[in-house]
């Protein structure tokens, strides 16, 4: 197959340009895109310029052209239509960039839908050691991912809240480039990896946009510095897009809330969305709701909608309009174990890619995108840091199917937990909340 374009244009030209630190202009973007998709860009081809752009990087308007062919590869969603009581509903997305333990989505979306505002989530699978919503979400007893466009649009406009999957339609050129760059070790260019999450999120069609970039050693961004590098460039891409988009750059060096995995996540949620649940849970899904109202031009306190039972009452009503039963029995464990402290001590840390990757091990995570995970496997916590434990004390609990797999979890938890024979001179205390980006300081 011939790689030469009908045009002025060749991928090797291309390459070549970029190779060299120079930058590609609109047309020579729009045409390797869209090459790409229709195959007149080989698979090699676009490797070798994937690496250009992982070395030397993209200036801004290249990011943001590059953003804009691959959402032109597909459909863009439409939400101006929605009306309730004749009066327009705004529409605001949310993104994370993934973690151990982040079951955000899962209290926020109805909590921001109580107040008057659509939040159409199009989520995904876990991958590895971070968890997916859609995956949690399934825990539920007939909870249906997969919900078609006119159903999208009713249940938006009745109930406020939609988590389902993302059709194939959008950004198909995001998928093939994303598949490419797993293999071929450049899955960390910044430029590509915010190009990758904006060109579906914009899609997508929501009026405003909040991003979660974590940060640690549970995230794959694991430097602030680089992390507030992804914010920057993925809000600007935003703006460029006329969507309102504002990040916050929060902890995730330390597992959020007591629960990772699926089952045990969407109990902890439900905590959370009846008034109580872990405090760091309850703060980030606050501060994000409050980022997201705010972008809607509501002027509400979240944390109302959790203690007078609104936002409990449209969780139920977004689980049952997707075939779900809210008051449901969740998956058990067939096999359950307690890990306990092996001697006294304070905890300074529990490291949140080592209880994922224990979490992983016992079912709960997919190493391949096929892969079938177990409702029912995972980790719940006991002790966080800044606790004191005895020896024999339980630090955390192993939820899994089979006792094939609880040794090698046993082993990462042992490793995950920190303890300093004596209280440490300052407390312990988490900084949950980083770093805010927004579009003025760009």
């Amino acid at each position: 197959m011939s790689t030469e374009s009908t045009g002025s244009f060749t991928a090797v030209d291309l390459i070549r340009t970029k190779r060299d630190g120079g930058a590609l202009g609109p047309e020579q973007i729009d045409w390797l895109i869209d090459g790409y998709v229709q195959g007149r860009v080989a698979e090699e081809q676009m490797a070798a310029l994937a690496m250009t752009i992982l070395l030397n990087g993209m200036d801004r308007q290249e990011i943001s052209r590059w953003t804009t062919a691959m959402i032109d590869s597909g459909q863009r969603m439409d939400f101006s239509g929605l009306r309730r009581n004749g009066q327009r509903l705004p529409t605001v997305d949310k993104h994370s960039t993934g973690g151990v333990g982040d079951k955000i989505t899962l209290p926020l979306a109805p909590l921001v839908a109580a107040h008057g505002v659509a939040v159409p989530q199009l989520s995904g699978r876990g991958l590895g050691h971070t968890g997916g919503t859609l995956d949690k979400l399934e825990a539920i007893p007939g909870w249906r991912a997969d919900v078609d466009h006119d159903q999208l649009l009713r249940q938006l406009e009745t109930v406020g809240a939609v988590v389902c999957a993302a059709g194939g339609d959008l950004a198909p050129a995001d998928k093939k480039l994303y598949a490419l760059r797993d293999v071929t070790g450049t899955v960390e260019s910044i430029a590509l990896i915010a190009s990758s999450i904006m060109s579906k999120k914009i899609a997508e069609g929501a009026d405003a946009l909040v991003l979660d970039v974590k940060v640690g050693r549970g995230a794959f961004m694991k430097d602030q510095a680089a992390a507030r590098e992804l914010a920057e460039t993925m809000v600007a891409l935003g703006t460029d897009a006329s969507v309102a988009t504002t990040a916050l750059l929060t902890d995730m060096s330390t597992p959020l809330g007591f629960a990772v995995g699926n089952a045990c996540e969407v109990t902890e949620a439900q905590d959370v969305l009846a008034g109580g649940g872990p405090s760091d849970v309850v703060e980030l899904t606050l501060a994000l709701a409050r980022e997201m109202l705010a972008a809607a031009g509501v002027d509400e306190d979240p944390a109302d909608a959790l203690r007078d039972g609104r936002a409990m009452d449209t969780w139920r009503a977004m689980i049952a309009a997707q075939g779900g039963d809210p008051h449901a029995d969740l998956p058990q464990a067939a096999v359950t174990e307690t890990v306990t402290a092996p001697r006294d001590g304070v905890v300074t840390g529990v490291d949140a890619l080592e209880i994922g990757m224990a979490a992983w091990g016992l079912g709960a995570g997919r190493a391949r995108k096929e892969d079938r995970v177990l409702a029912e496997a995972g980790v719940v916590l006991h002790a966080k840091p800044g606790d004191t434990v005895r020896q024999g004390q339980p630090l955390a609990t192993v939820h899994t199917d089979t006792a094939s797999r609880v040794e090698s979890a046993v082993q990462r938890i042992h490793t995950a937990y920190t303890l300093t024979n004596t209280q440490p001179e300052r407390p312990v205390a988490r900084d949950l909340i980083l770093d805010r980006v927004v579009a003025a300081d760009l």
